[in-house]
């Protein structure tokens, strides 16, 4: 058994088995009581090191509602970080006030910016020429730009969102210019946002990042002649994906950034802005996993394990080579295994949940667990070879809850009878 904090859930062999009979597999099974402590962790370690703070949950990572409604009932005072029409929706129907959510679109239609314009959500714009687009439908009394440091981090290539190669961010050399547009305009309240990578477990890479935010933060402020009222260090807080990794030390995080912030604004923190955070992963990936069957064993020129949960429930191995731990459900004999490419049932060769992964001797009609899919698991599946998503549910200690209906073969065609 892997060390995970769902591993007593994962022992639970004849209560898994219920779930997968009940609801099918492919399945994504979240715990209520995993959310809850998540969101607590979060909030206590940065209400150690700063009175005035804000936590707006990623949205991208898991839209369910349920998940979003856990959260906010174990946390009141949860905002969301939204960046879509479908997002500000999911957030407004958890029960969110849209005043305590924030718009970080790019690259927005116009469509997109009158929704979040109209929505009443602060918006945080990734370009100049976005705020150009949005002054043709109002000008808000506040707004943010999103930052590009010049550089970023991440686990790996696909999830780094800063420095030159990334799409996203004005460049730290002219961002003054879109707060002196967006003031010149009657833009009265300002914030600064920066979200440079994902999935990192290093403490020091955001006192890195957070140096480089409050560097332009400063040089804007002094250009404005008034003080910034939030600055976002975005998020990108990790989990240990791999039994050898080490959790992030949130409170380590934030007493590092604390002492940046007090380098820049001096010891009397109610001067100081409100700092802003955007965690999705760290809040719901380790809470989630798929329950899936074992549908076929080949021995070929590798020995394969083929799943009914591919590429279209998991996309981050396929998509950018994530690695998630598998785990058997049930008997588990550790001196009996084998290397195995896990894999599903789509017809393309990248359809691998995980290649040379060594685990016991799988058979036909088993069940396994693929670990940490609470984020970006659902949220990026798809229905590629027409395969409907898998259905979602919530335990809390031996209650099981539908949050999400599986989809069926013809609900996929209803945009077609035209």
């Amino acid at each position: 058994m892997i060390n995970h904090p769902l591993s007593n859930l994962l022992s639970q062999t004849k209560f898994l088995e219920n779930i997968a009979e009940q609801h099918g597999t492919p399945t994504y099974v979240y715990s209520k009581r995993r959310l809850e402590e998540n969101i607590s962790r979060l909030s206590s370690a940065i209400s150690q090191s700063f009175t005035k703070h804000q936590i707006y949950y990623a949205v991208k990572a898991n839209s369910n509602i349920q998940i979003i409604r856990t959260l906010k009932n174990e946390f009141n005072d949860l905002g969301c970080d939204c960046s879509s029409p479908g997002e500000l929706f999911a957030a407004s129907k958890a029960g969110l006030n849209m005043s305590d959510c924030v718009y970080t679109g790019n690259y927005e239609s116009l469509e997109d910016l009158q929704i979040a314009y109209d929505s009443g959500a602060e918006i945080n714009l990734d370009d100049l020429n976005s705020f150009k687009r949005l002054k043709t439908i109002g000008i808000p009394d506040y707004i943010s730009f999103r930052l590009n440091p010049g550089k970023g981090h991440g686990q790996f290539k696909g999830i780094i969102t800063g420095g030159k190669n990334s799409k996203f961010g004005i460049p730290k050399e002219t961002i003054v210019e879109a707060y002196n547009v967006a003031k010149s305009s009657g833009v009265k309240k300002f914030g600064l946002q920066c979200h440079a990578g994902s999935s990192t477990l290093d403490a020091k890479t955001f006192s890195d990042i957070t140096k480089q935010i409050l560097k332009s933060a400063r040089e804007i402020e002094d250009n404005l002649g008034q003080k910034l009222e939030k600055i976002s260090i975005g998020s990108g807080f990790g989990i240990p994906y791999r039994d050898e990794e080490e959790p992030l030390d949130l409170e380590q995080l934030f007493q590092n950034t604390k002492r940046t912030f007090k380098d820049f604004y001096g010891e009397d923190n109610s001067s100081w802005p409100t700092l802003c955070i955007e965690p999705g992963r760290i809040l719901v990936a380790d809470t989630g996993f798929i329950l899936t069957r074992v549908t076929g064993i080949k021995s070929s020129y590798k020995e394969f394990v083929g799943l009914d949960a591919g590429m279209e429930t998991l996309m981050r191995p396929a998509l950018y080579g994530a690695f998630h731990r598998v785990q058997k459900i049930g008997h588990i004999d550790e001196n009996d295994t084998i290397i195995y490419d896990i894999t599903g049932r789509i017809c393309e060769n990248t359809d691998r949940i995980s290649e040379g992964y060594k685990m016991p001797e799988m058979k036909e009609g088993e069940l396994c667990a693929i670990m940490d899919s609470g984020a970006y698991g659902y949220s990026m599946s798809h229905n590629f070879n027409t395969r409907p998503r898998s259905s979602e549910v919530l335990v809390d200690e031996e209650e099981v809850s539908l949050i999400r209906k599986r989809e069926t073969i013809e609900e996929l065609f209803r945009g077609c009878d035209v």
